[in-house]
């Protein structure tokens, strides 16, 4: 391992760290804010209401905020050895610059997608506290939720997104070393990442955006799947174990469990 990727790595695990760090400080200070119980026996988070004194815009900026950390937190591990694959691709000088190019060409995808959720996360939870009987079919959703996720872990499309994710960018014709290159390439890989992992991060809004262990669990599936040499088979593995949470799920919501 030479000098650069040794100070690529040591980076990429400060970025982790830090990362890391302020979002369990952020869903601590959540936690203790508590949230607004809904009929049904569930608990409307505060990540999708503003405060007394905030404007809408304030609270959008909150949670795009909170969310880009919460990404760089969950998809630096499998992103780091995609990097890394790119780097040794394109080589030559200006590398440093070429990598966190790619990195932010990656998240600029996830800050899409958080900025196209917040507004449909802050419309359900208006319909939700409106409409009670709306709220009490929200644990038989989640259930059914958990439970297609795993399903689709079983599915060619799954299959087929891992692959793509753990392609080497040599093959790739359009790669270029250049800084709109770089760009592009990490866009592409934000892309097939988000694409891939779709299902398991449906989980996680639906089971609670900022609840901690929901998410340490979403990233170490998300990762598992990722980096494991049979990623297919953990991936159906993590399928296996989804397919039974949704079931349990789905019966405690109807008295069964």
């Amino acid at each position: 391992m030479g000098g650069s990727d040794r100070g690529f790595l040591g980076i990429a695990a400060l970025l982790f760290a830090g990362s890391a760090a302020v979002t369990v400080a952020w869903c601590d200070a959540m936690s203790a804010m508590g949230g607004m119980p809904m009929a049904g026996g569930w608990t409307l988070s505060m990540a999708w209401m503003r405060m007394c004194d905030q404007s809408w815009l304030a609270a959008a900026a909150s949670f795009l905020g909170m969310w880009v950390v919460m990404m760089v937190a969950m998809m630096l591990p499998p992103l780091v050895p995609m990097l890394r694959r790119y780097r040794r691709a394109v080589g030559g000088p200006r590398l440093g610059r070429l990598t966190a190019l790619a990195g932010a060409g990656y998240f600029s995808v996830w800050v899409l997608i958080g900025i196209v959720i917040y507004p449909l996360g802050v419309t359900l939870a208006a319909a939700q506290m409106q409409v009670p009987t709306l709220a009490g079919a929200v644990p038989y959703v989640v259930g059914i939720v958990v439970l297609l996720a795993g399903v689709l872990q079983f599915a060619a499309w799954k299959a087929r997104c891992l692959a793509e994710c753990s392609a080497a960018p040599a093959c790739d014709r359009s790669l270029r070393a250049t800084p709109g290159g770089a760009w592009r390439h990490g866009v592409k890989l934000g892309l097939q990442c988000s694409s891939c992992c779709a299902n398991l991060m449906a989980i996680l809004i639906a089971l609670g955006v900022m609840d901690l262990h929901v998410m340490v669990m979403v990233t170490a599936a998300i990762a598992a799947e990722r980096l494991a040499p049979a990623g297919e088979h953990v991936a159906q593995a993590v399928g296996a174990i989804l397919i039974g949470a949704g079931l349990f799920l789905i019966a405690q919501a109807s008295g069964l469990a």
